[in-house]
């Protein structure tokens, strides 16, 4: 719920915040410790963050935007991502005149042109009908499914933990519950908080 750190949590890992205490690893390095410097390499070479509000540049087109991300890596393979992602036909429309499934879907691919190790998606099913919620989590699965880790922040408990392989409740800034995404899902105190009718 809103209030639980995950905003927090979000900054802190994309180093928009620096952590009070303890420590961010990632691989085994203290990312927190990282220099400003440091941290940008980290970024550009290792995880890929889908925020909310999908920063998409407006003033350009699609595959624009998709090629932002392929200039991090120096990958020009954009068409199968857009693809993928349903967007081919709508190379050369603007952010503002794809609907809110599809800007998300815009966002996730162009994070997937940097080819990270590690993709961080804020919420990706916020305001989405029904029908690009499921869409958006077969992608999730997808992108897992080829080697990519997912770190998934989402307050639909029950989709998250359908798809996921471990799973953390956080409230109020602390991790109250942690474990294998299944039990979890059976788990009493989760069913009666997060996934009743």
């Amino acid at each position: 719920a809103s209030g639980s750190g995950k905003s927090t949590l979000l900054n802190i890992l994309s180093g928009l915040e620096k952590p009070d205490q303890g420590e961010v690893l990632y691989d085994g390095e203290n990312i927190a410790s990282l220099s400003e410097s440091q941290l940008t390499k980290f970024r550009k070479e290792q995880v890929a963050f889908i925020f909310q509000q999908y920063y998409l540049l407006q003033e350009l087109t699609v595959e624009q935007n998709v090629k932002m991300g392929a200039h991090l890596a120096n990958n020009q393979e954009y068409l199968p991502v857009l693809e993928a992602m349903g967007l081919r036909d709508k190379l050369h429309q603007y952010p503002s005149e794809l609907s809110g499934g599809e800007q998300q879907m815009l966002a996730m691919g162009r994070a997937l042109m940097s080819k990270p190790s590690l993709i961080v998606m804020d919420e990706p099913s916020m305001g989405l009908s029904p029908l690009y919620v499921n869409e958006i989590f077969k992608l999730i699965e997808d992108i897992h499914n080829s080697g990519t880790t997912v770190l998934l922040i989402e307050q639909n408990a029950k989709k998250a933990l359908s798809i996921a392989d471990r799973a953390y409740v956080l409230e109020t800034g602390n991790i109250t519950l942690s474990g294998k995404a299944s039990d979890l899902m059976d788990n009493d105190l989760v069913k009666k908080a997060y996934l009743s009718e």
